[in-house]
């Protein structure tokens, strides 16, 4: 087996992140066990993960027991997780972050987001999305700005070498940037063909803040040809040209217009097949082509959260 090397990007904190991961969102027990453990041996070394998922535990065993192995070291990897929606109160967020090492296993986490802007009334530890008997998510109106400045704390205290945000627009981006003391290093949202972020993308440059990119390949299912993109011609007409995919040609394009693509899946020849990637490039026609299927229609649009003030949809971008 050819191990494959992902190339990095410095990040605005001086770490590196490499310009692949592989997602797990929807993930559990045995079968993310297996997709982690798989993906590490072919390559991956950037894995992404969130309290939310309910799959640190298994990711965290297969790490340890790479390690263990000799397989990788943990200065090789790049572990990701979130900050859930229901410990935005400040004196929440380290206790949940603390949470999340625990379930991993780990002594620090190399990333860490703030799932959503939005937040949520706190249960308890199992009720992750609390609702009102009328099925209305229990929303609080704590302000991010004040769960980011309680998760800067989280770096001074050595539990999480970065953190970066999910989810979020500009504006939201813009007070962060103005009132809080470590920039983002990354914001992770929907990204792919359908819905390719451009000005984000370029906002978030032009501040030193890179985009991670979930959903690239936006949810396929191949019988019912979703989504579209992946089964248009422009992308059928360059993956045959260079003798790729057509997913890993979005995957190409998502990392040659200067996004993070996370993947996810727990098919070994899936795993295998998106991480080849960096054995061609796309040029500039290729990608204003396939610029053109940009229709800016989300695929997650979080609706019970949109009567939020700061629920993130409503602006441009």
């Amino acid at each position: 087996m050819v191990l494959a090397v992902v190339p990095k990007v410095k990040l605005n904190d001086g770490s590196e992140m490499p310009v692949l991961g592989l997602g797990t969102y929807l993930a559990k027990d045995d079968e993310v066990q297996k997709a982690v453990s798989h993906a590490i041996d072919v390559g991956y070394r950037h894995i992404d993960t969130a309290l939310y998922y309910r799959n640190e535990a298994d990711i965290g065993e297969v790490i340890r027991e790479k390690i263990k192995q000799g397989v990788v070291k943990r200065e090789d990897l790049f572990i990701v997780t979130k900050l859930w929606n229901s410990y935005h109160d400040p004196e929440r967020v380290e206790y949940a972050c603390r949470k999340s090492l625990e379930n991993l296993g780990l002594d620090y986490i190399d990333l860490y987001l703030m799932h959503h802007p939005v937040g949520y009334i706190y249960v308890d530890d199992n009720n992750l999305r609390p609702t009102y008997s009328d099925e209305k998510l229990m929303l609080n109106d704590v302000d991010y700005l004040d769960t980011y400045k309680a998760m800067e704390k989280l770096v001074k205290k050595g539990l999480t070498k970065s953190i970066g945000v999910s989810n979020f627009n500009k504006e939201q981006l813009e007070r962060i940037i103005q009132f809080c003391k470590i920039r983002p290093v990354t914001n992770q949202v929907e990204c792919n063909p359908g819905i390719n972020q451009k000005k984000l993308i370029k906002y978030c440059r032009d501040h030193g803040i890179t985009v991670t990119a979930y959903a690239p390949l936006g949810r396929p299912i191949a019988k019912e040809k979703i989504p579209t993109f992946l089964f248009d011609d422009i992308i059928l007409s360059i993956a045959n040209k260079h003798k790729k995919t057509p997913a890993q040609v979005i995957l190409r394009y998502l990392i040659d217009i200067n996004t993070i693509p996370i993947p996810k899946s727990t098919n070994p020849e899936r795993i295998e097949e998106n991480i080849k990637l960096f054995d061609f490039k796309l040029n500039n026609d290729e990608i204003e082509l396939i610029d053109s299927l940009n229709t800016g229609n989300r695929l997650y649009q979080f609706p019970l959260m949109q009567d939020h003030k700061y629920y993130p949809f409503k602006a441009e971008y």
